[in-house]
C-alpha cells in the first residue's frame, strides 16, 4: 500500500499499490530496472519499504514463521556451491513444516541424474533447476519466482513452464517476475505491468495485449 523504495538518491518504487489474493497467478512484467525484483524483495521481507506498508498473510513479511509457508526463487541464491544438489534440497526441506520428499522435488525439477553433483560444478541452466527445487521442496502456499527462466534454453523453459502449471493446478498462489510477455501469457492469469517504479497497467493477459 503506497510503497516507495529508495536506494540513496534513486527512487526505485514510486508509491505502488498491489493486492494479490490466495490462488492468484500473477506475473509482474517490465523491462530490466523497472523495480520488479525490488517489489519481490519487499513482499518476502528481505528489504523494508522507505514508506508505505507491506503485508504477507496479513502481517509483517519479516516474521520468520511466514518463511515456512513460502517458496522463493531469486536471481541470486547465495547457497553454498560446495554442497551436493541432494544435500541442498534436503536441507531446505527441513526449513518447512510439511515438505515434500527430497526425491519428489528433484524429480519435479528434472535433477535426478544430478543429485550427487556439487552445485558449483553445474551449468547455469542446471543451477536454475536447483533453485526451483529449493523453492518447491517446502510444499509452500505461495511461490515467488524472480525471472525464473533467465538463461534457460527453449526446451528447458518449456519443461519449467509445465512444472509451474502443475503448481497452478494445485491451487498455489504464484507471483513471478519476467520481462518476457510470452512467458507471462503462458503462465499468468493476471499481469501487472511496471515501468520506472510505477504500475502502469493491471489486467488479464488478453486485456494487456489489447
Amino acid at each position: 500500500q503506497q510503497v516507495t523504495k529508495k536506494y540513496s538518491s534513486i527512487q526505485v518504487l514510486k508509491g505502488i499499490n498491489l493486492a494479490i489474493e490466495p490462488g492468484e497467478v500473477v506475473a509482474i512484467l517490465g523491462p530490466n530496472g523497472a523495480g520488479k525484483t525490488t517489489a519481490i524483495s519487499l513482499m518476502i521481507g528481505m528489504r523494508r519499504p522507505t514508506s508505505g506498508r507491506v503485508t504477507l498473510f496479513g502481517e509483517n513479511p519479516r516474521f520468520a514463521n511466514h518463511r515456512k509457508h513460502i517458496g522463493v526463487m531469486l536471481q541470486e541464491s547465495g547457497v553454498p556451491a560446495t554442497l551436493k544438489v541432494r544435500e541442498l534440497v534436503e536441507l531446505f526441506g527441513h526449513f518447512h513444516d510439511h515438505p515434500m520428499t527430497t526425491q519428489e522435488a528433484l524429480k519435479m525439477a528434472g535433477l535426478e541424474e544430478k543429485s550427487n553433483s556439487r552445485l558449483g560444478r553445474l551449468s547455469g541452466g542446471q543451477k536454475q533447476r536447483v533453485y526451483f527445487a529449493l523453492a518447491l521442496v517446502g510444499n509452500p502456499e505461495v511461490l515467488f519466482l524472480d525471472e525464473p527462466t533467465t538463461g534457460l534454453d527453449v526446451e528447458s523453459r518449456l519443461i519449467f513452464w509445465e512444472q509451474i502449471n502443475h503448481q497452478i493446478a494445485q491451487g498455489k498462489t504464484i507471483i513471478l517476475t519476467t520481462h518476457n510477455l510470452e512467458e507471462a501469457d503462458a503462465l499468468a492469469r493476471r499481469i501487472v505491468l511496471i515501468n520506472q517504479g510505477q504500475i502502469i497497467a493491471d489486467g488479464t493477459p488478453q486485456e494487456i495485449k489489447g
